[in-house]
Formats: structure tokens, sequence, C-alpha cells
């Protein structure tokens, strides 16, 4: 077998040497640069789970430029039990586990008035909105650090309201372990419905979650017609405000559907943030009326 040169044998040798090391090099290069885009897509999952870019709201006024007019029927209560700042907080969906009954909720204006498609035809409209604004109330809750989760029936029809699952069963359970339950709502239209407010739970004390709510959003009698159901069981009633334009027509329009869901939102988990961290004196405006207590004419 001929000798083979040795500059041959020093390139054969060379070459590959200098492949592996170029491989190598590239192949660290690479490494690197994955790893540093992994780290970029990480932090930026982080911020946008935690530090999520809060839209610009209209400023809280009375009548409200998002909510509309605060009930026109007020109630006179004031919450005054402190709520420790880790506090669960179940937020649940009005009429979640009510479709096709005499409890369904209101088809809202578009609907009900102008006749136009509901937005899912498997539920009435409000209880699409309900839903919209329950998930985001507890995700921009989450990214406050609130102990906040949510709740939602099994089914769109429960008939049975004692069955295990619906709203009100839930209810009763989380509220007697200590749990605030807040139901999200949106009122009737005109000249049906009253407007925004806090309908607070009548089987337990006034707490600052509700005072902070009342402020925020106005307050309704705690006996409203009575006393409802759901406020019997434990769960206060946020009627966000009646489901006519100005604020149906946000909600309807894809351009400005998502920043007013938002908005709403947020002016809810403001309030409940207030509520769980400050004593019932703190900020915000006085309730409405000066009777600190509560009573079936005009509680």
């Amino acid at each position: 077998m001929p000798t083979i040169p040795a500059w041959i044998q020093r390139k054969r040798v060379t070459i590959p040497i200098s492949v592996i090391l170029l491989s190598m090099v590239a192949l660290v290069l690479s490494q690197a640069k994955e790893q540093s885009l992994w780290m970029q897509g990480s932090a930026a999952a982080k911020s946008d789970g935690t530090l999520p870019q809060q839209p610009v709201c209209p400023t809280p006024a009375n009548p409200d430029p998002l909510l509309g007019a605060r009930t026109r029927k007020p109630g006179r209560w004031v919450g005054t039990t402190p709520m420790a700042k880790n506090s669960p907080i179940v937020v649940m969906a009005g009429h979640a586990d009510s479709q096709g009954m005499d409890s369904a909720g209101t088809p809202g204006f578009a609907v009900g008035v102008k006749k136009q498609a509901p937005m899912d035809a498997r539920m009435r409209d409000e209880l699409y909105w309900n839903l919209k604004v329950q998930a985001a109330v507890v995700r921009l809750g989450k990214a406050r650090a609130l102990k906040i989760s949510a709740y939602n029936p099994p089914a769109l029809t429960i008939r049975n309201d004692n069955h295990p699952k619906t709203n009100w069963s839930q209810a009763r359970v989380r509220s007697a372990k200590g749990d605030y339950i807040l139901e999200i709502h949106f009122d009737a239209y005109s000249p049906y419905g009253f407007g925004s407010g806090l309908i607070p739970a009548i089987n337990r004390p006034l707490n600052t979650i509700d005072e902070s709510l009342g402020k925020a959003f106005g307050r309704f009698p705690r006996l409203f017609r009575g006393g409802l159901g759901g406020p019997r069981r434990g769960i206060g009633i946020l009627e966000i405000g009646m489901l006519e334009p100005p604020l149906e027509q946000k909600l309807r329009n894809p351009n400005t559907q998502r920043q007013t869901i938002d908005c709403l939102a947020l002016r809810v988990v403001d309030a409940l943030e207030k509520g769980v961290n400050q004593s019932p004196d703190e900020g915000g405006n006085g309730p409405q009326g000066s009777d600190p207590q509560t009573n079936p004419a005009d509680g």
C-alpha cells in the first residue's frame, strides 16, 4: 500500500478537526441563541401573566361614563367587618345555570328591542357578558395577587335549585366556609332596570369588600325585592350596569369590546383589592344616605 504523503495526512486530520471545532462553535452559539430566546419568551410570558398592560379607562363618576347611572333605588347599609388580605373570593356569572328558564337573565336592548341576533344562541346576552367579565375579573385579580377563583356550573340549565352544582348551592357551602361570593350581572334595560350597584349577601354581616364595591358601583337595598334567593345563600349580586346603549354598544363593537370588558373588570378588581386592604372608612366616596343600619324598608 503506497505511503500517504504527510501533507495529505495532516490535511485529512486537520480538516475533520477544523470541521468539528467549527461545528461545535456553531452548536454552542446556536444553543446560546435558543437559550436567550427562551429566556426572553419566558420573561415576556411572566410579564403577560403578572403585569398585564392596563387599558385607558374612563374616570369613575355619577352618572358614570362607563357604567351609566347608579341604581335609582339606593340602600343605606354600611359594611364594617374587616376582611383578611388572603380571603378567598369566588366569582360567579349570574344566570349561568338557568338558561331556557324564567330566570335566564335579560336579553339586553339590542336583542329585546332592536331584534338583533344574540351573541350566543345558547344563552341570553346577559349571561354572555357575565361570563366575559367574570373571566376578566379572575384573570386581573390573580395578577393583583388576590386569592380569587371562578365557579361555573356544569350545564347551562339546571332546573333543580337545590342541585349541588348550581350557583346557589355552591354559594351556600362556600359562604359558610368564609369565602366571599360575588356574582356578576347586568341589569335590564330601561325602563325595567335600576342601574349599577351591589345587592349584598343577607346570611352574614356586611364586610369591607361589600363596602368597597358599594362605593365603586352603588348600593341596592340589602333586602331588595324582599330578599333575593342569591343573597340569602351568601351571594353578593353585582349589577355592573343596565344592558343598553351606550354600554351595550361598546360591548358589541369588536373595536371596543376587549377594552370595555377589561375596564369593567378593573373597576371590580380595584374594589376587591381595596376591600381586603383597607378599613371601611379609608378613601372612596361615602355611602349613600347616613343611616348605617340595614332594615327591610330601605336597607
